[in-house]
This record gives C-alpha cells, sequence and structure tokens, in this order.
C-alpha cells in the first residue's frame, strides 16, 4: 500500500458572506458586512487545487454543506423563515469550506490497528459552525468507507471544544513512515475564547489508539490568540522533519521543542522572530496559514496567501529565509482573498490525508479535468455577490440549494442531497 498525503479542500459553497460570527478571527470581525463574493470564491480556491496538482499534488474535494441549515434551524423550534437575522445568519455560514476544521486524522502508520481514523471536530465553540460536524460526518463516511483501512470517529462529545487539525501537526520522515503527532490546545485567550481543549485532544489521541510516548500535547501562548491566532495553524505548521512556526506560537516553547527533538532528533525547526515578524504581521499575512508540502522532487515548499508578498517585514523574511540554507527552499504564491477576508487562508481550506489513493472513493478525488467541470458549473449557478441584506431573501436560499444540488449530481454524491 503506497501511502501518500492528499489534501482535500471545501469547494467554497454558495453562501459565502460576511457576518462576522467568529469571535477572535480578526479578519472574519473587521471585514463583518461587507459585500462577499461566492463566485469568486469558489474559483479561486478551485485556481488553489488546480496549482496544486501542478505541482505533483495529490488532490481531493469536500462539497460544502446544505444552507440555510433547516435541520438544526427546526431543532431550535424555528424556520428559516421565522428566524431571527442572527440565527439565520450562523445557520447560512459557509464555514465547511475550511476543512482543516472538518476533523483530525491520524495515518495508519501511527495507529494501533494500522488503519488511518479520522475524528470528525465538534466546533462546539462558535454557534455558526457548531452544527458543522453532521454534514461532515456524512461526507467522512463515504470518502472513507473502506473499513479495512479508515475509522472514521463521531465528535468529541461537549463541552470539550475540538477544532480539528487545525490545531494538530504531525512529522515523520515520510507519509508512510510512523511519525510524531502534535496536539495543540488553548489555555487563555486573553479577550478571545481558546476553542481548542485538552481533553478533547487527549481523547481524539486515544480514539485513534496513538502510542503515548510518540504523542505530544503542546500549549498554545496566551499572547498568539490574543493576537487572533484563533488556531495553531495561524502561527505554526509541520510537514516532513520541518516545523516551521512564530517565536511566540507555543506557551512553552523550550521544552516542547526539547521533547519533539528528543523524539525527533533530525527534525528542523524553522523559528520565524518576533524581531522580524510581529504576531500581528504574521496573522495579518496569514504567513503560516500556507501549506507547507513535500513536492514530488522532495523538496519542501511553502503555499502561501498573496497576502504574504503584500506585507512588507513577511516578504523579506521569506526571501531571505530561501536564500539562506534551510529545510524551505519554494515559495507559491496563490490568490484566495475572499477566503482570507473570512479568515481563512490556504491551510484552512484543506484537510491533509496521508493514506492510499485507491482506498479512497473516486468521487472525492480530482484531476484537472474534473476541477475544470466543477468550476464551470460554478459559473453558472453560484450568486455572483451577496450583500448583508441578502441573507434574509428567500430567493437566495433557493439559489444556494440549487446550486449544492447540481453540484452533487455532477459529483455523483446524491446521498448527500
Amino acid at each position: 500500500m503506497a501511502i501518500i498525503e492528499i489534501n482535500f479542500d471545501g469547494i467554497v459553497g454558495p453562501t459565502h458572506n460576511y457576518a462576522g460570527l467568529s469571535l477572535g478571527n480578526l479578519a472574519a470581525t473587521a471585514n463583518a458586512g461587507r459585500t462577499s463574493h461566492p463566485r469568486a470564491a469558489a474559483l479561486q480556491g478551485i485556481a488553489k487545487m488546480r496549482a496544486n496538482l501542478a505541482l505533483g499534488l495529490p488532490q481531493g474535494i469536500l462539497p460544502p454543506h446544505r444552507r440555510p441549515d433547516r435541520a438544526w434551524l427546526a431543532s431550535l423550534g424555528t424556520t428559516a423563515e421565522d428566524a431571527d437575522p442572527g440565527l439565520l445568519a450562523n445557520a447560512l455560514s459557509a464555514s465547511p469550506m475550511w476543512a482543516a476544521n472538518a476533523a483530525t486524522v491520524s495515518p495508519a502508520p501511527d495507529t494501533a490497528d494500522g488503519r488511518c481514523h479520522l475524528t470528525v471536530a465538534n466546533l462546539v465553540t462558535m454557534p455558526h459552525r457548531s452544527h458543522e460536524w453532521q454534514g461532515t460526518l456524512a461526507q467522512l463516511r463515504l470518502a472513507f468507507a473502506d473499513a479495512a483501512h479508515f475509522a472514521v470517529h463521531g465528535p468529541v462529545p461537549p463541552p470539550f471544544g475540538d477544532e480539528g487539525a487545525a490545531n494538530h501537526m504531525r512529522l515523520a520522515p515520510s507519509h508512510g513512515s510512523p511519525g510524531v503527532e502534535i496536539f495543540v490546545y488553548g489555555e487563555k485567550g486573553g479577550p478571545f475564547p481558546a476553542r481548542q481543549h485538552i481533553e478533547a485532544s487527549r481523547a481524539v489521541a486515544r480514539l485513534h489508539g496513538l502510542d503515548p510516548s510518540r504523542t505530544l500535547f503542546a500549549a498554545q501562548s496566551e499572547e498568539a490568540i490574543a493576537a487572533g491566532a484563533f488556531h495553531n495553524d495561524v502561527v505554526a505548521v509541520a510537514d516532513g522533519r520541518v516545523l516551521f512556526a512564530h517565536e511566540q506560537a507555543f506557551a512553552d516553547k523550550d521544552r516542547f521543542y526539547a521533547d519533539l527533538r528528543r523524539l525527533m532528533p533530525d527534525v528542523e525547526i524553522v523559528e520565524v522572530p518576533a524581531a522580524r515578524v510581529s504576531l500581528a504581521d504574521a496573522i495579518r499575512s496569514y504567513l503560516f496559514n500556507a501549506q507547507l508540502v513535500t513536492l514530488p522532487t522532495g523538496e519542501s515548499a511553502l503555499i502561501l496567501p498573496t497576502e504574504a508578498r503584500d506585507t512588507p517585514a513577511v516578504w523579506a523574511w521569506l526571501n531571505d529565509m530561501v536564500a539562506g540554507n534551510g529545510p524551505i527552499r519554494r515559495l507559491e504564491l496563490v490568490d484566495v482573498r475572499e477566503s482570507m477576508s473570512n479568515g481563512g487562508g490556504p491551510a484552512c481550506l484543506r484537510l491533509r490525508v496521508a493514506a492510499d489513493p485507491a482506498t479512497i472513493d473516486p468521487r472525492f478525488l480530482v484531476d484537472p479535468a474534473r476541477l475544470d467541470a466543477i468550476a464551470a458549473l460554478v459559473e453558472r449557478h453560484w450568486p455572483e455577490a451577496i450583500a448583508p441584506q441578502d441573507l434574509i431573501s428567500p430567493d437566495l436560499w433557493v439559489q444556494a440549494e440549487a446550486a449544492r444540488a447540481a453540484l452533487l449530481d455532477f459529483l455523483g454524491l446524491s446521498e448527500l442531497i
């Protein structure tokens, strides 16, 4: 079995809007009330996937959820027609597009039963995301239905908040080798909530059958959360033998780094000093919400939002890094401005799964031709723009439901309608 890393990107849904629902996500709250562009957002995400395929990186997809979420509203005793605007906005959120929060994934080489384990995230901290897990779980159970190779778990129960792979990292010599899994949790966040609970992280590690001697739990720094790093992947990312992190990412970085070097002596820690790149610039540019990937050549590359280039301190540091002798040798820029304006960069849009592609439902895998067809469908069905007042329009709801149905029909995923 050839285990490779596949990035499953969330297709941006037709109700992508700027309602400012995510406390602690500075971009989302700063852009609240702006007009969004769902069609452009989805096409930007597809273009990123197309660019990754061109780099030789396998690519999967996760389709958008049904919006408005009428079942969730019914559980609250109301309907889309009767709900107050605030509650309706929570039911219309397109946040499942950020697939990094879909689940936590432990590849087969790390688990006791030799299967890849996925635990769907409960996302209980934020109301607009708390109702995602049912739709996500339905997709995961289709995509990874081969019980000989996968175990898909339901969510960790409340009150322990779990935000998925955005707070999880893995380091290993190769995707098919046993690795070190790192769960990053929050304790304090100043004025903002710490979304990942340590008990949720511990529960996921147990459910996945991870070796405790090769599993680390690290606290995110209060400074990072208070600065707007609502998930660890806003200040740190890992791949292969490389950990790429801001100097202020972790509460006790010296202990964490020492534990990591003990378990993986050849780890390469690329730390960005606060004196060169402030937390504010790191978060504004989403420097660490890049996709850190290993190309087929064995070269490490960062797939960065164009905002990294547009932030002078960040771009200067990145160019100095590439000019040096460090492990990251290549920078690739992608335009995901619509997603960035809602607080999600390139890494937010994808869920990493290390597995044999032959064991995955092929309906969830894409090639350039399939992406072209999806893009054409988006051009036909996705709204061009959504202003705040449009969220209460039944015409928008009908268009969104029809657009999603057309996509699922094309993908052959009628089970999800």
